[in-house]
């Protein structure tokens, strides 16, 4: 995958796991467990999903500037 497009699915998923903060989830199910459940669940996926984005975003940007000092490099 071209270097771009993996930067712009981190950007994304890091966008996407702050909106579902904000937006919440709401009230599915009114058992007790199943409410912990999804409390655990909101906490943890965004948070995990924003640092899978922020290291995807990360490695791409870093290898843009490797290619970008390698072409600098063959020209001298």
């Amino acid at each position: 995958m071209c270097a771009i497009v993996k930067i712009l699915i981190g950007a994304i998923l890091m966008i996407a796991s702050v909106w579902w903060v904000f937006q919440g989830s709401g009230q599915l199910i009114h058992r007790s467990y199943v409410n912990d459940l999804i409390t655990l669940l909101n906490a943890g996926i965004p948070i995990a999903v924003f640092v899978i984005g922020l290291f995807v975003l990360w490695l791409e940007l870093d290898e843009l500037r490797i290619e970008k000092e390698l072409k600098i490099e063959k020209k001298k």
